[in-house]
């Protein structure tokens, strides 16, 4: 960092439902996290042609790369996984990063694949126990990532229904750690803090002031809903009114921020409507426009 003033960008998860915006969407947004998975499928390790495009994604992800610049949000390396690393699957997605010239990737600090013979897949995203022997597991895999990239590496903190007991650190920690030996950057997602806080009777500023903001690249927000006695992390509509809170605490205090993200269930779409995303984006600059660029100094996405 160079110590001049930067701007912070505002982005929206890419689903289907955008293209009703058609070409306002460039006017609405800096930026498109994009789900990269969507975009191929994956015939499984070690077939010959593995991954085969999509053609009407691919098209449609080409077309974007043109006028707006692409975030690629993988699901599906599953980097927490005891028995398998996918040398191949991170490859495809280094290369996939390099060809759309990303400003920066990300995945999720959780395993969803088991097995590395006949092998089991959750198609969720699965919280690990915190332990120093996931740590040291994790620092060169993610290195494996730091080491190659062009652009920044991140991973997204865990949105978690059941915790492990006799965990060796707290989620924070972990991160902090993580982000040290690795080379890594965080992406927080500020409605996985807020599901937990609310799930296990935490207290949501706690996590933040625990965690060292100066890794946080990227932060997530989103809406939920309450289910069966628990709150549900199901991106189905506008921002929580305690989520935009955190993002207010948030903000000034990340000081290498490069961008928001507004995530949303495609199903949503239609009760929001263009207004209610219009809305959710408008409300995420107003947050960012009220803390002067001197004082966040937020690097400038290449």
């Amino acid at each position: 960092m160079n110590g001049e003033s930067r701007r912070v960008l505002v982005g929206a998860l890419f689903n289907p439902s955008l293209h009703r915006i058609g070409d306002r969407l460039t006017r609405t947004l800096d930026y498109l996290a994009v789900i990269p998975d969507r975009v191929w499928r994956d015939r499984g390790r070690n077939v010959p042609g593995r991954f085969q495009q999509v053609p009407r994604q691919h098209r449609w992800l080409e077309q974007a790369a043109n006028e707006l610049p692409i975030v690629l949000h993988s699901i599906g390396l599953s980097i927490c996984s005891a028995d398998i690393f996918d040398e191949e699957f991170a490859d495809n997605l280094m290369a996939w990063a390099a060809r759309l010239n990303s400003p920066w990737i990300s995945e999720h600090l959780s395993f969803s694949r088991v097995g590395s013979g006949h092998e089991v897949n959750s198609a969720i995203p699965l919280p690990v126990a915190y332990d120093l022997e996931m740590l040291e597991l994790l620092v060169p895999r993610v290195r494996f990532f730091t080491d190659r990239l062009a652009c920044p590496f991140l991973l997204e903190n865990s949105v978690y229904y059941i915790s492990y007991p006799d965990q060796d650190l707290k989620e924070e920690e972990f991160l902090n750690r993580l982000c040290v030996r690795s080379g890594c950057g965080v992406l927080l997602d500020l409605h996985n803090v807020y599901t937990n806080a609310v799930n296990h009777g935490l207290a949501a500023r706690d996590y933040i002031d625990d965690l060292d903001l100066d890794h946080v690249r990227e932060i997530h927000i989103a809406g939920g809903s309450p289910m069966m006695g628990f709150h549900a992390d199901s991106h189905n509509g506008p921002v929580l009114e305690d989520v935009w809170n955190l993002l207010e605490y948030v903000v000034p205090r990340a000081s290498n921020l490069r961008g928001v993200t507004f995530e949303f269930h495609d199903s949503s779409f239609g009760r929001m409507g263009e207004e209610g995303f219009r809305e959710q984006i408008d409300r995420t600059r107003a947050i960012l426009r009220n803390f002067s660029q001197s004082e966040m100094a937020v690097p400038h996405v290449a």
